[in-house]
């Protein structure tokens, strides 16, 4: 029995757990390719009809007792059609439609045909009855996107740190999750990239520690590049990733977006599978986005000189005076020195302005860490002023959130609804 190829489907469903034999597992996350497939898989005397290529079995996911062969590029596997068609609506509905038994012959001939393949004279006896006996699928999908995919199907998903290799086999689980219709699997991915492109402050926060303390750790950078992952979202509609990613982009110079060198971030080698490509709506958006971060720099550096203490210089002095009993100088919500904070917050304006805009330093592209250092830069633990020190940096709390608030307008992304999906779409 076979079921014809389809070119329009990918292979993809959730499992239950089904005992392997003679299969080793890994519990550092689901195999990517070249681990999955290595050169001393047992040949199979399976050829590829138009180039020649050898076809192997999957050493892990090709279970004796398996009741369906797909094939993705060279890489067979032999797997429970009950697993797949249990957690995918299109598997269940293509195994729902009857197949006519074929005699023996007939039937090898279908399934050859239908993995695009041929055979040699020294092909396997016990492979060619199993091509034979089980239903055959062409999948036109990466082999390592079925393998990781399958994985997760039997195993559950094994995500990592999501930095370039874990993004491979997060992203690929994603694509044939989405189009074979596999929910649960789709949202458990959907979850895991959400802690590197996340859509709330805090968790933005902890991520750009983590990336801080790899950076330092390693002189690489932990993420995959913002121009993947937007792809990404675009391709699978998951549009709850796309502010992080844009405004991650957004840091970038447009020289390193569109021209990057080989030791920069966004590089990406021609020969890439999923080359990431922007297309000329969010080119645009990006570059308005980019314009509204740069005017939001400029913006802060000129409010921090315009806090509530330093707008009111007389109702500073009349605290000063107050200030003189030492019950009151002593109080954390009251100014102690006036005109020594003015001159400080004159001369922190200054320096800001002449660091993030003049000499365009580290962070002159990212708003919300020029906040961030800017409420740091009078400490209340050092400064003679605690109140003007805490209500700086309240102040920059504040407008750090203000800031996040504002990343999707602009870059004009659409509003998102409860579900992660556009509200538009």
């Amino acid at each position: 029995m076979q079921f014809s190829p389809n070119p329009s489907l990918s292979s993809s469903s959730r499992s239950s757990s089904s005992k392997r034999e003679s299969t080793s597992t890994t519990n550092t996350g689901p195999l990517l390719y070249n681990e999955a497939c290595p050169s001393s898989a047992p040949p199979t005397g399976l050829f590829d009809a138009e180039t020649g290529a050898e076809l192997k079995r999957h050493p892990d996911l090709w279970f004796p007792d398996g009741s369906v062969i797909c094939r993705a590029e060279n890489l067979l596997f032999r797997v429970h059609m009950y697993q797949l068609a249990r957690r995918s609506v299109c598997f269940k509905d293509m195994f729902a439609v009857p197949q006519p038994r074929s005699p023996h012959k007939a039937g090898k001939a279908k399934a050859m045909e239908n993995l695009n393949c041929v055979q040699s004279p020294d092909a396997s006896d016990e492979l060619l009855h199993d091509i034979t006996d089980c239903p055959t699928l062409c999948l036109q999908d990466r082999a390592d996107d079925v393998a990781n995919l399958f994985a997760a199907l039997y195993d559950g998903p094994k995500f990592g740190n999501n930095d370039h290799d874990d993004f491979r086999v997060v992203s690929g689980i994603l694509r044939l999750s989405t189009k074979y219709i596999i929910e649960s699997l789709r949202v458990q991915a959907l979850a895991h990239l959400s802690i590197a492109w996340p859509d709330t402050l805090k968790v933005w926060d902890a991520r750009e520690d983590l990336a801080r303390a790899y950076e330092m750790e390693t002189g690489a950078h932990l993420y995959p590049s913002p121009l993947a992952v937007i792809s990404l979202a675009r391709e699978v509609d998951a549009p709850s990733l796309l502010p992080s990613a844009f405004y991650d982009l957004s840091r970038y110079s447009f020289s390193q977006i569109f021209e990057p060198s080989e030791d920069e971030p966004l590089y990406h080698p021609q020969s890439s599978t999923y080359p990431p490509t922007l297309s000329n709506q969010d080119i645009q958006r990006l570059s308005l986005g980019k314009e509204a971060s740069q005017q939001a720099i400029t913006t802060l550096i000129q409010a921090m000189g315009q806090s509530q203490y330093f707008r009111h210089p007389m109702h500073l002095a009349q605290m000063h005076s107050r200030s003189k009993s030492s019950s009151l100088s002593s109080s954390p919500g009251i100014c102690v020195s006036a005109a020594a904070c003015r001159k400080d917050f004159s001369e922190l304006v200054d320096l800001a302005t002449q660091h993030y805009l003049f000499d365009r330093e580290k962070g002159c592209s990212d708003p919300l860490y020029v906040a961030e250092e800017l409420g740091q830069l009078k400490s209340a633990e050092f400064s003679e002023c605690k109140a003007c020190a805490r209500s700086l940096e309240n102040w920059a709390a504040r407008e750090r959130e203000r800031i996040w608030k504002m990343v999707p307008t602009w870059f004009r992304l659409e509003p998102i609804d409860a579900g992660g999906c556009s509200t538009t779409s």
